[in-house]
């Protein structure tokens, strides 16, 4: 599809977005909103006629592209059988879709419950391991996000849990491994695993194994960094869990559905968790859904025992129906593999030359279609290009970055110090190398701020 300007139309967009819309994470009257046209695959544009290839894939969900046409004519069809129906009831497509995740994710987490996103699926997780075990703590890590709910931005470990933060939730924060910026000097990946699971273990002996319900973790952590676990480590957390009964989340809703070349980034590390955390690239975001997984034992809990807890669209059949296309695509299409593929040929090797030859860069890390660029003022010291939760003119570094890519037609992904690389999971190699020169541009702007 060509875009077509009409900046009148986009003005009046921009106008009613103004006096309207009150956006999250926000402060209201310091944003800007671009005012967006369309979209089709890897691409965005708005009502200049701009174009974008959007390395940001939406907030990391759109793994099969914009607009793909099985998934839109999904809706469509699905919209003109059977447009809603209660969750209490069975439904094809809501039967359909929990059929088609169970089949894929591991081990036997074979019930699928639904929910409306990535954050409700996350207190709904952390409601059942508490019925479960009868026991109230979760510990969680930081720099981690597990959504914006109450419980989930409890258990959040990055700025944004500050301002509601109760400290009343029953949740203790750990250091989870990132050698980086290790927290246990250690200098090896063997050490990092090794050090992390003495905190982690000496942290549940603190607490009380007894006390504690779950202990929740992104298998690949994404908005706060993308640090891929260190080998071993997530099966130690696997055997520390085993160990004291405690029910072990993996929270997927970013990872899973292809986005790191596996079907959910558990199987990079054959760790089989007891309850699942999905979302956005379930049905790469065209209709809200999310779910929890459920392993065989915490569902016969509540066998005859009713679960206390629902949503009026609990699976409801038009994001099931996009759920089942979108599910059907990438199996038939190829995408996992794509992902996987290009992230071993292209992205990986490109990634680390642009960190040869931009100081900026001080290190490169991830898988698949899941990698981050983190930024530097000293590669010897590390120090961040900018601040901790940077805000202003704190952050004017990382705006600049922004900026440049921007103007040259890249939309990026920017957290803090660092630029995710993290494109639709459809992405052709052609497409990646088109916005790798303008990453390459837009960190010669990064550059020019180091000490």
């Amino acid at each position: 599809m060509t875009p077509q300007p009409n900046p009148e139309a986009g003005a009046a967009v921009k106008a009613a977005d103004r006096a309207h819309v009150f956006h999250s994470w926000s402060a209201q009257e310091l944003i800007d909103p671009l005012a967006v046209a369309g979209a089709e695959g890897s691409y965005f544009w708005d009502y200049e006629g701009r174009r974008y290839l959007d390395f940001s894939s939406g907030l990391v969900y759109t793994n099969v592209g914009y607009q793909h046409p099985r998934v839109v004519a999904a809706i469509q069809e699905q919209a003109g059988r059977l447009a809603t129906f209660a969750p209490a009831f069975a439904v094809e497509a809501r039967s359909e879709a929990a059929r088609l995740i169970a089949e894929r994710t591991p081990g036997d987490l074979d019930k699928i419950f639904f929910t409306n996103g990535g954050a409700d699926a996350v207190e709904h997780a952390l409601r059942m391991a508490r019925l479960h075990t009868g026991r109230p703590k979760v510990l969680s890590a930081y720099r981690s996000y597990h959504g914006g709910t109450q419980q989930a931005v409890n258990v959040t470990g990055d700025p944004r849990r500050w301002a509601s933060d109760s400290g009343t939730a029953g949740v203790v924060h750990f250091w989870a491994p990132y050698l980086y910026r290790s927290r246990f000097y250690a200098e090896t990946e063997e050490q990092e695993c090794a050090r992390a699971l003495e905190h982690l273990e000496t942290t549940i002996a603190f607490e009380g194994p007894s006390t504690i319900a779950a202990i929740i973790l992104e298998t690949i952590p994404g908005t706060a960094g993308i640090m891929v676990p260190p080998p071993g480590y997530l099966a130690g957390v696997r055997e520390l869990c085993d160990k004291h009964g405690i029910v072990f989340v993996l929270d997927e809703v970013m990872a899973g559905f292809g986005r790191t070349g596996e079907w959910f980034a558990a199987d990079l590390f054959g760790v089989v968790p007891d309850l699942l955390t999905f979302a956005k690239g379930v049905n790469s975001g065209y209709v809200p859904l999310g779910g929890v997984a459920i392993s065989g034992a915490i569902a016969e809990t509540f066998g005859k025992r009713p679960y206390p807890g629902g949503l009026t669209y609990s699976g409801h059949p038009l994001a099931c129906a996009a759920a089942v296309a979108t599910i059907e695509v990438m199996a038939e299409e190829g995408v996992v593999e794509n992902a996987a593929r290009l992230g071993a040929s292209v992205l990986e090797p490109e990634l680390r030359a642009l960190a040869e030859r931009h100081p900026s860069v001080g290190e490169v890390r991830g898988v698949g279609m899941f990698w981050a660029l983190e930024l530097v003022r000293d590669h010897a010291t590390r120090e961040p290009l900018v601040p901790y939760n940077a805000a202003g003119e704190a952050n004017a570094p990382m705006a600049a970055f922004a900026s440049a890519a921007k103007a040259g037609g890249l939309w990026p992904f920017v957290n803090m110090n660092r630029t995710h690389v993290v494109p639709p999971c459809t992405v052709s190699e052609a497409e990646l190398k088109e916005g790798l020169a303008v990453l390459d541009t837009a960190l010669s702007v990064a550059d020019t701020y180091m000490a």
